[in-house]
């Protein structure tokens, strides 16, 4: 059984903010591989599901970014977890916006999510780092990751979000080095086709499709970057 945890800060007002891109990429992931319902428990909101041959519970902490270890611990106590089965997606400020990588262990780099999870199952765990970018200066930092993605960042995150959601089968599997090598072949490929400006005008006219199918009935549903933007443009 595997654990992927999102981090991010609850309420709505967090909803788009650049801190709360791991909450965005567990809930595509949930959302394009049918999980289960969400439920409340554990300090927070989890959801089952399988990806390839492998069980997975999805957590998004409902404590704040600074306590989401206590939402963790107390799941992976209770379904007896090991922390080398456990998958942190989080925001990554040393990375270029819409960069992926892959992390086993080591140090928490002053992310108090990381930090507090850290205090309360160790060190000994997997992180999917997704890169947001940095404000330039270090007393800029806590205002810029509460800051909504721009328009402009929204484009490279919806895709980022969809590759993510698609190849989380290769983590589940035991295969992140696999899974940050299609993310990023699928970065690279968008580079070369801005070469040219057909392929160009084809690409910006696919990210515009915010809409997925689902088997389920032929229902039309929506991604969660686009839920989460129709419902800021209705405020």
């Amino acid at each position: 059984m595997q654990l992927f945890v999102g981090l991010g800060n609850p309420g709505q007002e967090y909803d788009m903010n650049r801190h709360n891109i791991g909450f965005m990429a567990v809930d595509e992931i949930a959302n394009a591989n049918l999980f289960g319902p969400w439920r409340s428990k554990f300090q927070g909101q989890f959801c089952e599901g399988r990806l390839g041959n492998q069980k997975v519970i999805i957590l998004k902490p409902s404590t704040f970014m600074n306590l989401s270890g206590q939402s963790v611990g107390e799941l992976a106590r209770f379904y007896k977890i090991n922390s080398q089965d456990i998958i942190v997606f989080h925001d990554e400020l040393d990375l270029t916006p819409g960069k992926c990588r892959f992390k086993l262990s080591g140090g928490h780099a002053g992310h108090n999510g990381l930090k507090s999870i850290h205090s309360h199952i160790g060190e000994n765990y997997k992180r999917i780092r997704l890169g947001i970018g940095h404000p330039g200066q270090k007393d800029l930092v806590s205002k810029y990751v509460l800051e909504n993605f721009s328009k402009k960042e929204q484009q490279w995150l919806g895709k980022l979000l969809k590759k993510i959601a698609v190849e989380a089968n290769r983590l589940a599997n035991d295969d992140p080095e696999d899974f940050i090598n299609q993310i990023s072949l699928g970065s690279q490929n968008k580079d070369k086709n801005k070469k040219d400006k057909q392929s160009k005008d084809l690409k910006v006219a696919t990210l515009s499709e915010k809409t997925s199918f689902q088997a389920d009935g032929g229902e039309m549903q929506k991604s969660t970057l686009q839920k989460l933007m129709d419902k800021f443009s209705r405020k």
